[in-house]
């Protein structure tokens, strides 16, 4: 049974370490929007909510580049400068998804923005992995 597991795992280890860090890099961006909306920013301020939304992202795509690059595509290119820039680039992609989503969840459709953070989350999350898979961390 143990041996099978493993097996699973390392036919699928990829996918297995993306989600992890993706619940990982979900928690530290989570966790950065909560701090800013709950203390100094007011999510009923459009602007407010994207100015959250950034500072979100910051935290997100600095945990996850290095996350990624190590333990999910692990990532042997020397030259991080650029694969820094060009997956910081895949993600700004997602970011603005994100803003759409939540500006329409939250300030036209009334939607309570913690759900529409945990909506909004999930896909990007699986765009995230679509860009970084095939236009990222490619294997040469």
């Amino acid at each position: 049974m143990i041996q099978k597991i493993i097996d699973i795992y390392k036919k699928y280890e990829e996918i297995w370490n993306y989600l992890v860090v993706g619940v990982l890099t979900t928690l530290v961006s989570f966790l950065a929007y909560l701090l800013v909306t709950r203390t100094f920013l007011d999510v009923e301020s459009p602007i407010q909510l994207q100015i959250a939304n950034i500072i979100k992202w910051v935290a997100g795509v600095l945990f996850a580049y290095f996350t990624n690059r190590k333990y999910v595509f692990k990532s042997t290119n020397e030259n991080k400068w650029q694969e820094f820039l060009s997956f910081t680039s895949s993600r700004v992609v997602t970011l603005i998804l994100d803003m759409v989503i939540m500006g329409v969840m939250v300030n036209i459709m009334g939607i309570y923005d913690l759900i529409a953070t945990i909506v909004s989350m999930v896909v990007v999350t699986v765009g995230n992995y679509i860009l970084s898979k095939l236009l990222v961390f490619k294997k040469h």
